[in-house]
């Protein structure tokens, strides 16, 4: 029944399924207790899993079984870099090499804990950094690269991002230890995996967990110097089963790379046959779904995208996928959700699986995705509900508000007839006008300014905005937007009389005929308008405003230029130059 258990475990463990391994090894130690392998098999899933306290505590009952057992002072070793205790590391690699001085795997593991265990001597250092610096050597990438279960990894931004900086701060490695894909791969740096032997006097799928140097190959399966006492071959069966699904795994990771590089070049049908291949040889990898989902959303087949996403979160879910493969599914069937959308209503379920995917983790390009189909929702209530003829009527109703001087009623209508019809320049000039009556200005200055832009031949728009810049006390510009009014209808009585209105203001100033305090007020007010205050910082102005008080015969050469003539004269309108 040990057996029975222990197999499952080691298959477990060569699948990377690590939690379920140590589970069935604990199941074989509680039915063998005494056997020394099996806690050493626990200890390597537990430093696996980045769980090394546990693997410590497996490690030393390892030793403490078996204390003339070389492998268990590797488990030992591995165990203590792992919780950045390189001095003990040191100690642990030191005896194995004791029982057994020519073990690769022990020798490997001593530099590298000595390595670690200078760099924590050194200011400033932890075992953290000891334990990154596995991460600084140049057979990194290959060795990710050359292993089934970490090779995707480099296809995943994010995580390529977190290697990089651990390669420049060993000591940011603990930061990312929450990550189950940088557990796996420092198990792989640090060579910790069960490895199948063919000898049956050979430890069955125990793992070298002493780190690598970076010269060593990713894998070494060096013969024990002396047979096992306790001889334990693995089934031969298990052993075919896995070197198959090893090599479905290697298919399936080709015809990937075969789905991507059609996909750049835009050839989809080529890309999916490639992708649903790759899914055929390995159900246990999401990204396969997915990136079929994308080819499907390029196409426009936006149901076949919707049926792959869910497969993939359903898959992901199952197989404990990393939660931005979760994130990456649900957004792409929003997309496609949106995509699909025909109706305001429609944009509810996009923008709820929007939602989910922010939950799982919150990208960028999700929350863009989710703000778009937000504003398209809006857009499509406001074409829906879009109707002239029910315009005009609240438009009507707002006329009758406001001869009755109800100005808020009238507001509200006029609202409504501008949701029923937004581009009724009509209406913004008549909410301009109740706003105007209520003293809401800027609001009122905003809707004429509206009602300018949908029609620039619209007179009353220049007579509503002129109105309120001329309450507002700005009369230079009330009087350029009379002025433009003018050109569109030059014979508008009430154009001409705003420019009329606008020139007395501004001569009042000019002949100092305001008293103090309106002077005061002008003047205060002007100074928070950015033109005057471009004008006065203007070192050209600044001259000509000197001359002005200091050499007349100098000031009568720049009233000549017309540009400089017509800021001085916005000067004197807004009273911050008085001419005497």
């Amino acid at each position: 029944m040990a057996d029975e258990a222990k197999a499952k475990g080691n298959a477990a463990f060569a699948a990377g399924r690590f939690e379920e391994a140590a589970q069935h090894f604990g199941d074989a130690i509680a039915l063998a207790p005494d056997n020394h392998v099996l806690y050493s098999n626990r200890s390597a899933a537990h430093a696996s899993l980045g769980r090394y306290s546990e693997a410590l505590a497996d490690a030393e009952r390892t030793v403490a079984l078996r204390p003339d057992w070389a492998k268990g002072y590797s488990r030992l070793g591995a165990a203590r870099l792992g919780l950045g205790d390189a001095p003990g590391a040191v100690e642990a690699y030191e005896k194995g090499l004791a029982l057994e001085p020519s073990n690769e795997a022990l020798t490997s593991g001593l530099a590298q804990a000595r390595q670690a265990a200078s760099a924590a001597r050194r200011p400033g250092a932890s075992g953290a950094d000891g334990i990154g610096k596995v991460f600084q050597g140049p057979e990194l990438w290959s060795k990710i690269a050359a292993d089934p279960t970490t090779r995707r990894y480099l296809d995943q931004p994010d995580f390529v991002q977190m290697l990089r900086e651990v390669q420049r701060n060993p000591g940011s490695l603990n930061s990312y230890l929450s990550d189950q894909r940088m557990v796996q791969v420092l198990t792989l740096m640090l060579n910790i995996n069960l490895q199948h032997k063919s000898n049956g006097a050979s430890e069955s799928a125990a793992a070298q967990s002493a780190p690598q140097t970076p010269k060593q190959q990713p894998e070494v399966k060096a013969r024990e110097p002396e047979p096992e006492p306790e001889p334990e071959p693995e089934p031969m069966e298990v052993t075919e089963e896995e070197k198959e699904r090893k090599e479905r795994k290697a298919a399936a990771q080709k015809e990937k790379e075969a789905g991507n590089a059609a996909y750049k070049k835009k050839d989809f049908d080529t890309a999916i046959q490639h992708y649903t291949k790759a899914m055929e040889l390995d159900d246990e990898d999401v990204s396969y779904i997915t990136n079929r989902a994308a080819v499907y959303l390029e196409m426009g087949k936006y149901d076949e995208c919707i049926k792959d996403c869910d497969k993939a979160v359903e898959k992901g879910r199952e197989l404990h996928a990393d939660f931005k493969m979760i994130a990456r599914a649900l957004t792409r069937k929003g997309t496609a959700l949106a995509k699909l959308a025909k109706s305001s209503t429609d944009y509810d379920v996009a923008i709820e699986i929007f939602q989910k995917a922010l939950t799982e983790h919150r990208n960028p390009d999700t929350l863009k995705k989710l703000n778009e189909a937000e504003r398209a929702k809006k857009e499509l209530e406001q074409q829906e509900y879009f109707d002239p003829k029910i315009a005009d009527e609240e438009r009507e109703k707002g006329n009758e508000f406001f001869k009755q001087q109800k100005y808020p009623e009238a507001v509200k209508h006029y609202t409504e007839a501008l949701r029923r019809n937004p581009k009724d320049p009509r209406v913004y000039s008549n909410r301009a006008a109740c706003y105007t009556k209520l003293g809401a200005l800027p609001e009122g200055l905003k809707d004429a300014e509206k009602c300018i832009e949908l029609d620039p031949t619209f007179s009353k728009g220049y007579t509503r905005k002129g109105a309120i810049q001329f309450f507002m006390k700005e009369y230079d510009k009330a009087l350029e937007t009379y002025q433009a009014g003018l050109k569109h209808d030059p014979k508008n009585q009430e154009l001409l009389d705003g420019v009329r209105r606008c020139v007395e203001q501004i001569n009042k100033a000019s002949r100092g005929e305001l008293s103090e305090e309106e002077l005061k007020e002008r003047q205060n007010k002007a100074m928070q308008d950015p033109e005057i205050q471009n004008i006065l910082t203007d070192p050209i102005m600044r001259q000509v405003l000197s001359d002005l008080q200091e050499s007349p015969q100098a000031a009568q050469a720049h009233l000549k230029n017309p540009g400089v003539m017509q800021k001085i004269q916005k000067l004197v309108s807004t009273g911050i130059v008085q001419m005497k």
